[in-house]
């Protein structure tokens, strides 16, 4: 018998407070691979008992963990602070949208599963319907620590598969504890959470039915192949790198409150985050003092304070890149940071950025972004269009005629007009085009679709 190898700092899974990185929120030592094969065989030996139990237990179920949810709510939002360090106002809200997002899914439990046809000629009936896959295997990022996973599980479980989640390692008490909370309303092994690193969410995606993943586009790639070598249906969600185009007749003044809210709120971790925003003609000079004054009255903070709207980067390497991204380039700056040992930094807008910047081309994943110049709305698509991202666009004009031509050119999987390019609504289909996604969209009734495979029965007399 090998005697096991001594665990080390590198074996550990450590999850700190970003804005005070020497308290340890979780620290875990990672379960491996083996556990993870072992989690999704109990979740496969369960699912069939929660599927032919019908849509009223599953309903029941899944309004039992939104309950949940929705009494320890308090608890869920500080501990989002805490591990993500998510602003407590967006924590909060957070908060209820996962609790709306497991009710909406208990609900849907009841949608129908197919259709009746005729046959093109003579008796009988034809007949389609849709089945679960089996075990959903869920990878999650850090940024949603509780509606990623409540969007992804809610719809898998309602449609009759059982779920296996591998979250962020940022995000692991979030998760777990999310875990806790549904264990009191669903069965056992009909939702299961393995914390960990790559080596668990290889395992996870090598095993599981059905694979649904979000986070980076280098990732995401890797996920997809896997998945695909293995025959089994994947989604990714993998960033945007998002634009706002404004108009000379929008109201400037509230585009820039939705334009700074959208580049600096959460610290701009979000990939409906706003990183670059495109002043078409006129608009230019008369939005670039709006935005400056909108972001500095944005307050950067305490993430438990409730005022505050910028918290800190999850990581130092995070806060780095931002502060490397912006190096040498002329910014405007928001709020300044606190002192202390938090990974915090300023909001910037940048502008006379070269082409190709990685600011123009990349998803920073900070609160930062470039200011464009455009002679016209035909050249402000032109460079929304102009990155290998698709996820969403925003729009700011007075013009109907102007927002339709938008809403037609641009190459975005969601367009918002006179809105921040954040804040999607859950019950409506959420993806994007190009590298920002991949397979079928998520929330909405388009989840229930993606976690079922369509069946076609032929039955004669």
């Amino acid at each position: 018998m090998t005697t096991p190898a001594a665990t080390t700092p590198e074996d550990r899974l450590v999850s700190r407070n970003p804005a005070a990185p020497a308290d340890v929120v979780v620290e875990l030592t990672p379960p491996g691979e083996t556990a993870v094969r072992a989690a999704v065989a109990r979740a496969r030996i369960a699912q069939p008992a929660w599927h032919i139990g019908g849509p009223a237990v599953r309903a029941a179920a899944l309004t039992g963990v939104a309950e949940a949810i929705e009494s320890a709510a308090d608890e869920l939002a500080a501990l989002a602070v805490r591990e993500v360090g998510k602003p407590l106002s967006e924590a909060r809200a957070e908060v209820n949208r996962t609790v709306a997002i497991w009710r909406y899914y208990a609900q849907l439990s009841y949608d129908p599963v197919g259709a009746v046809h005729e046959p093109a000629a003579g008796a009988g009936l034809l007949l389609t319907r849709r089945r679960p896959y089996g075990v959903a295997g869920l990878v999650t990022p850090w940024n949603f620590p509780l509606a990623i996973p409540g969007w992804k599980a809610a719809p898998a479980l309602a449609a009759g598969n059982t779920v296996v989640l591998k979250p962020a390692p940022e995000a692991t008490a979030c998760a777990l504890r999310l875990a806790e909370l549904a264990a009191k309303s669903l069965p056992d092994g009909v939702l299961t959470v393995v914390p960990g690193g790559a080596a668990e969410g290889g395992a996870l995606v090598s095993a599981a039915d059905v694979v649904s993943f979000t986070g980076s586009s280098a990732v995401g790639a890797a996920v997809v192949g896997t998945a695909a070598a293995h025959g089994v249906p994947v989604q990714a969600e993998t960033g945007g790198q998002n634009a706002a185009l404004v108009l000379p007749d929008a109201d400037i003044g509230a585009a820039a409150g939705h334009i700074a809210a959208a580049v600096a709120g959460y610290a701009g971790q979000k990939c409906t985050a706003t990183g670059r925003v495109i002043a078409v003609g006129s608009a230019l000079e008369p939005l670039r003092e709006a935005l400056t004054e909108a972001l500095r009255a944005l307050r950067v903070g305490d993430p438990a304070d409730p005022a505050t709207v910028c918290g800190p980067l999850i990581s130092e390497r995070a806060r780095d890149r931002v502060r490397d991204a912006v190096r040498g380039l002329p910014t405007v700056t928001g709020a300044a940071p606190p002192g202390g040992d938090g990974w915090f930094t300023t909001p910037l807008l940048a502008h006379d950025v070269p082409p190709g910047h990685e600011l123009l081309t990349e998803e920073v994943f900070g609160p930062v972004a470039a200011l464009l110049p455009a002679a016209d709305l035909t050249e402000a698509v032109r460079i929304a269009n102009s990155v290998r991202y698709g996820l969403v666009t925003s729009v700011h004009t007075a013009d109907l005629g102007a927002a339709l031509h938008g809403l037609d050119r641009l190459d975005t999987g969601m367009i918002r007009i006179n809105a921040p390019t954040t804040g999607v609504d859950f019950h409506l289909p959420f993806g994007g085009t190009k590298a920002s996604g991949h397979g079928p969209r998520e929330q909405g009734r388009a989840a229930l679709e993606f976690y079922t495979s369509s069946r076609t029965y032929t039955l004669h007399p």
